[in-house]
């Protein structure tokens, strides 16, 4: 058995990189980026005004001002200001020569026909400056980022339309389980429904990459092979649900190494989801993962994301708040990193949920988080602070 840490240590050393492809913005969101994105011109490109009002020079508000011309957004002015002039200008345009003030339009009157005059004593210059929010060439989302919603809009601005990123890897999904019936089933004595598949299907998605689940597959070493060898040509990673503990009927490890496998690991000291099983061959992985719901959710993200992160060039992805327990947690046994599900209460604690073991999926339904407990730690108290790792 190792250790969490040297479990993804393992994983990014063994990770293959992915292809990259260049997409267009519209689909891009979610992806990640393969390359620094730096900007090809300044923000603003020049100066520019920050209201609708009038142009003019500082020296001058305590006077009649003529207007010489009007800008709009998008033209560039013609004439430049002189004393006791204006022009009357428009948000975001572009200021003209000799002008180093903007006056507010409901700051002014209009005294004559093309004269105007301010109405309130003012300092404001209201004028965007060449450059003041990106620099030529500065670095604006770096190489191994995702891209969120808020950076659409940089991406944009800095000229880059078709931003390269990697290639969605394709995640195949497996359950395996003569218990195990699909979600429209009504079970019957002894049976179970398929929540993992599901489950991994949204983790899959959510993270960025493409699930494609293979169904149900029964406790058949022939039955589970012929699945495992389609979805390893299929796919660039292969998770397979039960059938990896140590029964008589837990055939995933055996049949990976009949498929051409190498197991790099099979047990992981992480509670829940010990018997976890990591393969590769070539350019392919795959994990033999427990069919209990919690373990196969806590082991695909604290373990599997690791891997796809790797794989995708993805250098940052785990989220975490620090802040105090609101309860206890304690456990029995402490020879393995355990994780609790918490939610949060009004005043920004982490509230234990209640919580019955590896089958009590339902508990993370109200969770925003899970509390890793540490190797050797039976008990956190109440008020102890905790890094708690969204979900």
């Amino acid at each position: 058995m190792i250790t969490l840490e040297q479990a993804i240590d393992l994983l990014r050393a063994t990770t293959i990189r992915l292809e990259t492809e260049r997409v267009g913005l519209n689909d891009c969101l979610y992806r990640v980026l393969r390359e620094d994105i730096v900007s090809d011109i300044d923000m603003p490109p020049f100066d520019k005004s920050a209201v609708d009002g009038y142009a003019c020079r500082m020296q001058d508000l305590s006077n009649s001002l003529e207007v010489i011309e009007v800008i709009p957004a998008g033209s560039p002015p013609v004439r430049s200001v002189g004393p006791n002039q204006c022009s009357k200008i428009m948000t975001g345009a572009m200021m003209p020569a000799g002008a180093d003030c903007v006056v507010m339009v409901e700051h002014t009157e209009s005294t004559a026909l093309n004269t105007i005059r301010c109405t309130r004593d003012t300092t404001a210059v209201n004028i965007c400056r060449k450059g003041e929010d990106v620099v030529k060439g500065e670095k604006l989302i770096s190489n191994g980022t995702r891209i969120t919603p808020n950076k659409v809009a940089s991406l944009a601005l800095a000229g880059f339309a078709n931003p390269l990123v990697s290639r969605k890897p394709t995640v195949g999904i497996i359950a395996t389980g003569d218990e195990i019936v699909e979600p429209s089933v009504v079970p019957q004595l002894s049976q179970i429904r398929n929540s993992n598949s599901p489950q991994l299907f949204a983790q899959i998605l959510e993270f960025g990459c493409i699930p494609r689940p293979y169904g149900i597959v029964k406790d058949s070493q022939q039955a589970i092979r012929a699945q495992v060898a389609k979805g390893s040509e299929e796919n660039d990673l292969l998770i397979l649900t039960g059938g990896v503990s140590m029964g008589d009927l837990d055939f995933v490890p055996a049949i990976l190494e009949q498929e051409g496998y190498q197991i790099l690991f099979r047990q992981v000291a992480i509670q829940p989801g010990m018997p976890t099983v990591f393969a590769r061959k070539g350019s392919k992985f795959a994990f033999g993962i427990p069919g209990n719901p919690v373990a196969a959710f806590i082991v695909f993200e604290v373990i599997v994301k690791e891997l796809l992160a790797s794989m995708l060039g993805l250098k940052s992805f785990i989220r975490c708040v620090r802040c105090p327990l609101s309860g206890d947690i304690k456990r029995q046994r402490s020879g393995r990193i355990g994780w609790r599900p918490v939610k949060m209460t009004p005043d920004g604690k982490a509230q234990p949920v209640e919580y019955h073991g590896t089958a009590h999926i339902s508990a993370y339904a109200s969770a925003f988080g899970i509390v890793p407990i540490p190797i050797g730690i039976n008990e956190m108290k109440e008020g102890e602070f905790v890094e708690v790792r969204l979900i």
